[in-house]
């Protein structure tokens, strides 16, 4: 990575990893973290198996929650069935089990640069369009990278990292064990992992020429949103994105990574900078954004995060998707 903003940005990172050290002496170590500590011990050997059994593995996984966890199960069909609804039931349930496999083959390979990360994947992934995020680069403004919550995790994280002054936004996460291990694995990556409710380092990095890396495709409630389409469905939608971009005139563009499980391989697409993008109009801004994430997710419904509650959030006297 670019060196010369480093040290600009440098106090967004060390933020990062104070909190995660807070986080570890207060809790990480209680006997209550012991089952969380025996899944990462299970994840530890998983990083070093071969990838065939990796993704037997997230096969086999994806199968059986598919058949026991049903809450999740039922919100993975429910947004299927909304958002295609041309699909028969049948269709919706297939999909819906090639999803679950998919989100497991991710948590299960992400573990790699986790628990493992001498154990190079970069022979295995392919990059498409890197130019044009280079030449974002070059503006000098800073870039904000518009991803989405697909199956494909971290395990591209050593590909990406050099593709060029790559920063990422990411959610702190209660357990603090888990937190510990996001954290930390993905530091060794990137220079600066930032909570998303950290908008002085994000800005930072922004004026240092880095790149944001930033998935606003879930549902946070009705404050900072509008509701625009998404397949169709007035959904709430964020309008952060925007206003993240404005905040150094940032160019914006995309990025969608996927999986090839035939033949084990990966692979990043980064698209041109979105032109006329951001106006003065938010509630256009967030029809343009969704109407692009729903562009990549239909490159393969299946690797798309369907067991997240994307239409939660309801318009004034509209029910609820989920009951």
């Amino acid at each position: 990575m670019p060196e010369n903003s480093t040290q600009e940005t440098q106090p967004a990172k060390r933020k990062g990893r104070r909190r995660g050290k807070h986080v570890a002496k207060a809790h990480i170590a209680s006997p209550l973290m012991w089952p969380t500590w025996l899944a990462v011990a299970v994840a530890w050997v998983i990083a070093r198996l071969p990838l065939g059994w990796v993704f037997a593995l997230g096969r086999g996984l994806g199968g059986l929650l598919y058949r026991l966890a049903k809450s999740r199960r039922h919100v993975t069909h429910t947004n299927l069935a909304t958002c295609f609804p041309e699909l028969s039931e049948a269709e919706v349930a297939e999909m819906a089990k090639q999803t679950f496999k998919n989100i497991s083959i991710g948590a299960l390979e992400l573990m790699i640069p986790w628990l493992n990360p001498r154990r190079s994947l970069a022979h295995r992934i392919e990059v498409k369009g890197v130019q044009h995020l280079r030449d974002a680069v070059d503006e000098g403004r800073g870039v904000v990278l518009i991803g989405a919550h697909f199956s494909v995790m971290d395990v591209i994280s050593e590909v990406l990292s050099q593709c060029g002054p790559i920063d990422l936004m990411y959610r702190w996460n209660k357990n603090p064990v888990w937190e510990w291990l996001q954290l930390n694995g993905r530091q060794r990556y990137f220079d600066n992992v930032i909570e998303r409710e950290d908008t002085r380092s994000v800005l930072k990095c922004l004026r240092g020429g880095r790149v944001i890396w930033y998935a606003p495709d879930q549902d946070y409630g009705p404050r900072h949103s509008v509701f625009t389409p998404f397949f169709g469905v007035e959904t709430a939608t964020i309008v952060a994105t925007a206003r993240l971009a404005k905040l150094n005139q940032s160019p914006v563009l995309l990025l969608r990574q996927s999986r090839n499980a035939q033949t084990k391989t990966w692979l990043l697409e980064f698209s041109p900078i979105i032109e006329n993008f951001p106006t003065d109009d938010d509630h256009a801004d967030a029809v343009t954004m969704n109407g692009l994430i729903e562009d990549m997710i239909r490159k393969d419904p299946t690797q798309y995060l369907w067991l997240h509650k994307r239409f939660k959030t309801r318009p004034p006297d509209t029910p609820s998707l989920y009951l």
